[in-house]
């Protein structure tokens, strides 16, 4: 890559994990109109926006102005008070159900036709065999190609309400005739658990990558399948997990701990503190436990590495956290938007709030990152600066610290292979999907009948197949070292088919193999007793 796009790999980085840093209460859609309606200062912005509407000169959209107010207290308040505008709160809201109503595809649009990528684990085009490489041709006699549609209508056609039927018409590859698929729309999980399996006869793996509403749910089946195979250790990555939903990290943590240990406290404006106690029975209370961190971990991420970490169980292997140590709740506002607002902080049990500062400002916060590129932190476990007046000691006398993150108790460094980190944002980009996605409709009747277990060994990434990635990526003017990262490349090619033929957790076993946070927990393992 060239020296613009290298310097922007952390910078794009930062920007996905500010973006990504989520709520850590529940939403709340009860309706605050009474307890405001007398509020005079609200009677003032009332009264200001009629003026504006009804005796201001000019037509004016107060529509933006009230959502670019909104935008500007917020921004006053802390980074993490945000506004929701109404166009992209159904899809916040989707996002943290855990599922959503649909046929249960992820597709792509070639050549103006509607091209399936995969049918998703538990929906219902999985069920009634739709596969990777159809072409969606028609929804209830409605053509969805040829730019007949727009994206818009597209997703109104495939989604829909629960229990209703559509009748498709696809184009199989090697099959002359239409083929026709009536679906049921149905519930399609969205899945938070990517990957569960086992790392070695005692280690079980876990990589959770948000907490949403079904999190708990999805670990707790997980946990018990990796039980029943042998797991007596676990490793729970929450690398790159921006958080979610505060009350589902608590249900996992408690299935670590002994009965009423703290896992945090809250305190709000008032100075009203509010305790959570590990209550039942956990899974894996005496197993040991390794949780899995980076500087894109963040909220909930941070309650379970901290209440863990204070309460002496497990080891914290990685990097420093976030440092987001404030619970939010989203209230709607009446049309549709809703606000994240900030409602108390959370403090782990030794009594450390994790919140990084924002006394300068939301743009220097967000920058966070880059001062810690650039200080050195995010290679070496020294460069860390640690405030000794928030220093604080577990019941077993660890010391842990606060004022910004989790520091964890086993440092990995950020990979300084430049090469290897332009490949990994290749991954998130999407090259590496779409270029694979090209792969296997050159060749759908062999790629759709390999079987999972056969995977490995025949589907092999050829020297002509990285060729043609980088000529791919080469066509957006990206460079790669082909002489340097071929081993790499191909490791991560073989991730994506396997992704894309059989799901998330075939893509992390590939992703993982050399991965050295992976290989640090199997090291310590080893000298578990």
């Amino acid at each position: 890559m060239n020296t613009r796009q290298k310097i922007l790999i952390p910078i794009l980085l930062a920007t996905a994990c500010a973006a990504g840093v989520l709520l850590g209460g529940k939403l709340d859609f009860s309706s605050s109109d009474t307890l405001f309606s007398s509020n005079p200062k609200k009677q003032k912005l009332n009264r200001l926006i009629d003026y504006i509407d009804y005796e201001y000169v000019d037509d004016v959209n107060t529509d933006s102005i009230v959502d670019l107010t909104v935008n500007r207290i917020l921004e006053n308040l802390d980074p993490h008070s945000v506004y929701i505008p109404k166009e992209e709160y159904a899809g916040v809201v989707e996002n943290m159900q855990g599922d959503f109503v649909g046929i249960g595809v992820s597709f792509y649009n070639v050549n103006d036709t509607v091209v399936v990528i995969q049918a998703l684990e538990g929906g219902p085009s999985e069920e009634i065999g739709i596969r990777g490489g159809d072409r969606i041709l028609y929804a209830d006699g409605t053509p969805l190609f040829n730019n007949n549609i727009s994206n818009d209508s597209l997703t109104k056609h495939l989604k829909g309400e629960e229990d209703s039927r559509v009748t498709l018409k696809v184009k199989r590859k090697g099959i002359k005739d239409l083929l026709t698929f009536k679906v049921r729309r149905g519930r399609v999980p969205l899945k938070s658990v990517d990957a569960a399996y086992m790392l070695s006869p005692d280690v079980g793996y876990i990589k959770v990558n948000r907490f949403s509403e079904t999190t708990y749910k999805e670990f707790e089946k997980a946990l018990k399948d990796l039980k029943a195979k042998g797991a007596n250790q676990i490793a729970l990555d929450l690398r790159d997990n921006p958080g979610g939903y505060l009350s589902e990290a608590i249900k996992i943590v408690d299935e670590f701990l002994e009965d009423e240990k703290l896992i945090l406290y809250t305190k709000n404006k008032s100075g009203a503190v509010e305790e959570t106690f590990s209550k039942r029975k956990g899974l894996l209370e005496n197993g040991h436990l390794y949780v899995l961190i980076n500087e894109n971990s963040a909220s909930a991420s941070e309650v379970v590495a901290g209440a863990l970490q204070d309460n002496d169980r497990g080891t914290i292997v990685g990097r420093r956290s976030y440092g987001k140590g404030l619970v939010q709740r989203e209230m709607e506002l009446g049309d549709g938007s809703a606000v994240r607002l900030t409602i108390a902080r959370y403090y782990t049990p030794t009594g450390r709030s994790i919140q990084k500062p924002y006394d300068n400002g939301n743009e220097s916060y967000f920058k966070d990152y880059m001062r810690r590129y650039k200080n050195g932190e995010l290679n070496s476990a020294d460069s860390i600066n640690v405030d000794d007046s928030l220093r604080y000691e577990t019941p077993e006398g660890k010391v842990v610290y606060g004022g910004g993150g989790i520091i964890p108790d086993i440092f990995i460094p950020l990979d300084s292979d430049n090469e290897r980190n332009n490949i990994k944002l290749l991954l998130h980009g999407g090259y590496m999907s779409r270029f694979i996605f090209n792969v296997l409709e050159e060749n759908r009747s062999f790629y759709n009948n390999v079987k999972r277990e056969n995977f490995e060994s025949e589907v092999v990434i050829s020297d002509e197949m990285v060729r043609d990635f980088v000529r791919f990526v080469a066509s957006a003017n990206i460079r790669l070292n082909l002489n340097s990262q071929k081993t790499l490349l191909k490791q991560y090619l073989k991730a994506v088919i396997a992704q894309q033929l059989y799901g998330t957790t075939a893509f992390e076993k590939l992703i993982n193999e050399n991965d050295p946070a992976i290989e640090k927990v199997l090291e310590l393992s080893k000298k578990i007793e």
